[in-house]
């Protein structure tokens, strides 16, 4: 089952914190019903005239599909609710693999993605790339523009405190980084099958980037062990051999007694360092391994003497 990082209703995101800087005076998207046929017409004969219209997808798992028009400063763009969706999920993890899309939010419709991606690629909203990650592999990912990204700030189609991200941040990291949405979907398998319900995700981005502004208030107190701990406590975050350990995604839940919680993963790889992997373990990370780097992240975790469960990507 596909499952959205973005799961309440859609809201007005006008104080969210973002990567990009955001201004309370630009026009937010409005949407409107547009025929199938309109799809070929050019946008720039389109006026925002219109009776304004909201609707959240039908959905988690099949979006809308009818074609709505979002008007962003003045331009049109014609999408429909399954691309809308993978702008979302794409925005929220900042880069996923093609494959991985089409998996889980196409449930193997290959030809519906490619068809979407060409629409998303050719208003400038998405750039689908091809990345060398090894001598003989490649990887097919895709990430938002800065234009998708204006164009998702101002949807109202996911939370208002989500933050969405465009573009690439480690080209070295890509893989790691766009398994990320993968490990999403399996531990949001496991949340659900306990009745639970997935609100939010942040990635170590955001993590890293709030800690450090908190760390930054400190001032001189700044290297103070007991002031920083307050710090990490605040962010949920534990500190082991006298650093916080950040994951590399937290998700937000809400169990069935409405109770709002969390979990924190670690994507463990094997040009990890032992030490690295014994840190993650210590800090209570739920550790995630590709089938190939499992059976290593075990020995270095017994030979440690850590019992921790090691979950195969």
């Amino acid at each position: 089952m596909s499952r959205d990082a973005f799961s309440d209703p859609p809201r007005d995101r006008s104080g969210t914190p973002d990567p990009e800087p955001r201004s309370a005076s630009r026009r937010r998207a409005v949407t409107f019903e547009v025929p199938d046929e309109a799809n070929s017409r050019d946008e720039n004969q389109r006026s925002g005239q219109g009776i304004r219209s909201f609707e959240p997808e039908s959905s988690r798992d099949e979006p809308n599909d009818s074609i709505r028009a979002y008007y962003v400063r003045d331009r049109a763009y014609l999408l429909r609710g399954s691309q809308m969706h993978s702008l979302s999920n794409v925005g929220t993890f900042r880069v996923i693999s093609v494959s991985d899309l089409a998996t889980y939010s196409y449930k193997g419709d290959h030809a519906r993605l490619e068809k979407d991606l060409r629409g998303l690629a050719k208003q400038a909203l998405i750039k689908d790339s091809t990345l060398e990650i090894s001598r003989k592999q490649t990887l097919r990912v895709v990430t938002l523009t800065k234009t998708g990204h204006r164009l998702l700030t101002h949807s109202n189609q996911i939370r208002e405190d989500q933050p969405i991200y465009h573009g690439l941040k480690k080209r070295r990291e890509v893989a790691h980084d766009a398994d990320l949405y993968k490990l999403y979907q399996k531990e949001t398998g496991r949340i659900e099958r306990s009745g639970g319900r997935p609100v939010r995700v942040l990635l170590d981005y955001e993590i890293t980037r709030r800690l450090n502004r908190d760390l930054a208030r400190l001032g001189h107190e700044k290297d103070d062990p007991d002031r920083r701990g307050e710090v990490a406590g605040k962010h949920a975050l534990p500190i082991v051999h006298g650093k916080i350990s950040i994951p590399d995604l937290r998700i937000e839940y809400e169990t069935s007694e409405l109770e709002l919680k969390h979990v924190d993963l670690e994507l463990a790889t094997y040009n990890y360092r032992p030490r690295a992997i014994v840190a993650k373990a210590s800090a209570g990370f739920s550790m995630y391994g590709r089938a190939g780097d499992a059976q290593r992240l075990r020995r270095v975790l017994d030979e440690h003497k850590i019992t921790q469960e090691i979950l195969t990507l």
